[in-house]
């Protein structure tokens, strides 16, 4: 029953986490906003505070780990849902200036994920590996059509969609080292799948969405 009790405990904390975050991302958000109104703030100086509050309320999560669960991820997703909401011009300018540091930041995870990657495993992994990477895309383009039911997308538009969401990239890099570096057993497994991804379904995704854009895609008047 002690065990029962303890997953039920862990179940309840999943809903709370990501409650919490969001809430405290919308608090972050909204404080975010009313600065943004008062003050004549530069749009780099604009950045500068939200990553700052982004790696405030990380770091937040980190030192309440053992006493309330926040899922920190969320909180900074909400953040720029709600500023992008009530602020669209500045967020779209902001949304520019992200998009310039990604690509510094985006070579650095790719990096660090390669030098992370044991080849030997990840060519064990790769039979199984491609198997279960095969059924994530079929679950994901089922997930797709359903959320396009009831669309006006025509069939050659859903497909095409379907196809856009084959690639595989950046998620897969952030979070692939996550269990390795928390002392998961078989994080190594988890993270050459997980690499494995990238390298079949970011080139399939990207050849597909050039080829099959053209006949796919008509352009309405």
């Amino acid at each position: 029953s002690g065990s029962n009790v303890n997953i039920g405990i862990q179940l309840l904390n999943i809903p709370v986490s990501i409650l919490l975050g969001i809430i405290a991302g919308v608090i972050i958000g909204l404080v975010l906003i009313k600065i943004f109104k008062r003050y004549s703030i530069r749009d780099t100086k604009k950045v500068l505070l939200i990553l700052g509050f982004s790696i405030l309320l990380n770091q937040l999560e980190s030192a309440l780990k053992t006493k309330l669960q926040i899922a920190s991820l969320l909180g900074v997703m909400t953040i720029g849902f709600i500023i992008i909401e009530k602020l669209p011009d500045v967020g779209k300018r902001l949304s520019n200036k992200f998009n310039k540091i990604w690509i510094l930041a985006e070579v650095l995870l790719f990096v660090l994920v390669g030098a992370l990657v044991d080849v030997n495993i990840a060519l064990k992994a790769g039979g199984m590996g491609i198997i279960i990477i095969l059924i994530g895309l079929a679950g994901r383009s089922i997930g797709v059509i359903i959320s396009l039911l009831g669309t006006k997308y025509n069939w050659k538009e859903r497909l095409f969609c379907i196809i856009a969401y084959l690639p595989k990239a950046t998620v897969q890099a952030a979070m692939g080292a996550v269990p390795l570096s928390l002392g998961v057993e078989s994080g190594d497994i988890i993270l050459a799948i997980a690499v494995l991804s990238i390298l079949i379904t970011a080139p399939l995704g990207a050849i597909g969405i050039h080829y099959s854009a053209e006949k796919l895609l008509v352009e309405k008047n």
